[in-house]
């Protein structure tokens, strides 16, 4: 199971981590790339959760929306990662990637200027539904597509938001291919005069609510959009190429509270309805386990030692043992928890990780997860 774990940093080139808020999973993509660079990969991670937790995890107040190389001194801080493994960590800014996009794409600088100073376009980068997780797939292709960085882990936002990241391409797409759009791009070609028409009444009846304003800038959009979409079908197809390529791997974050259990399942039916595959299982925030002492022969030993008629000392120690056979048994629970509620992850490889004695917040901590990852028999609690 842990070299599975391995394997996947060790092998693949883009690792996406998903799973409910407040499970841990900003922290489990930190430690999955900084682990690759300790390995000697040149890793970047990369989050489309707004919340600066990312940035908090590896000790900096702030991240760019571009590659930060993070210091070596601080993720390895002994010397002992290959010279040739680097690190580093960016925020998705949705407004830069789509200006960017539309440069890239844009017939020329006129064109460009056009589409970002028009007020729907600035609108839509920052407020419609879906732009977030479109950009934070473009955001992957052009890292991918870079061929700078030997892996790139991508923290998603929580659960159901991540299916709309995995979703986008599709929905660009469908999006590009609606009737509408196509009227709206086209509405001066001679077979589209009648369709024309009418979508010129359906616009007047719609500007009398929003105004004709709105309804101007909605156009003027479209129309400086022209000649573009085929770029941004091209990309939505290549990035669900890059989604089904065996070199990318989904890593499921969960914890054993019933509603994050609850959403591991409907994440994992959702990929395989998408043919993807979960890669590996992580549960944090478990019990920790103390030694591999099995409950009932904790309360054997603590019945042996009621037994007993001397001083109070065997007293003491079984009401210890007792608390330790209780410990034992919640964190075995939760084991067969999972087992029984992902039955179609059971050969999937996985990894416990206990709840720490204090937040993760900076290198030290996310080695001490590291640690449950990747060397257990060397781990603490």
């Amino acid at each position: 199971m842990t070299a599975s774990i391995a394997d996947i940093v060790e092998s693949r080139r883009v690792v996406v981590c998903c799973g409910t808020g407040g499970v841990g999973k900003t922290t489990v993509a930190a430690v999955l790339a900084v682990e690759a660079a300790r390995r000697g990969r040149d890793a970047v991670v990369v989050t489309i959760d707004p919340a600066k937790r990312l940035a908090n995890t590896l000790g900096l107040e702030n991240l760019p929306d571009t590659a930060h190389p993070i210091e070596r001194a601080r993720w390895d801080p002994h010397g002992d990662a290959p010279e040739h493994g680097r690190l580093s960590a960016l925020t998705l800014d949705t407004k830069s990637t789509f200006d960017g996009l539309v440069a890239r794409y844009a017939g020329d600088e006129e064109q460009a200027r056009r589409i970002l100073a028009n007020r729907f376009y600035q609108s839509i980068t920052t407020a419609l539904s879906g732009t977030q997780e479109y950009m934070a797939m473009e955001k992957l292709y052009e890292l991918h597509e870079d061929e700078s960085y030997d892996l790139i882990v991508v923290d998603t936002p929580p659960t159901r938001h991540a299916l709309d990241f995995l979703d986008a391409p599709r929905r660009l797409t469908r999006l590009l291919d609606n009737r509408v759009f196509r009227l709206l791009m086209a509405p001066t070609r001679a077979s589209m005069k009648v369709a024309g028409r009418a979508v010129q009444t359906f616009l007047r009846t719609v500007s009398r609510v929003v105004g004709s304003d709105v309804i101007n800038d909605v156009v003027a959009f479209f129309r400086a959009f022209e000649g573009m979409e085929e770029g941004f079908r091209d990309r939505a197809h290549h990035v669900l190429g890059l989604l089904g390529e065996d070199a990318t791997a989904f890593v499921l974050v969960t914890s054993p509270r019933r509603d994050a259990v609850d959403e591991a399942r409907f994440f994992a039916r959702r990929l395989r309805e998408s043919e993807m595959d979960v890669a590996a299982l992580i549960v944090n925030r478990t019990h920790p386990r103390f030694g591999d002492g099995h409950p009932e022969a904790l309360r054997a030993r603590v019945a042996t030692l009621r037994g007993a008629t001397d001083d109070g000392a065997p007293q003491r120690l079984a009401e210890l043992y007792t608390s330790l056979a209780d410990l034992q048994e919640v964190s075995e629970r939760e084991r067969r928890q999972f087992e029984g509620a992902l039955p179609d992850l059971a050969a999937v490889p996985r990894a416990y990780v206990p709840l720490l004695a204090r937040d993760v917040y900076d290198f030290d901590a996310l080695a001490a997860v590291g640690r449950h990852l990747f060397d257990p028999a060397g781990a603490d609690g």
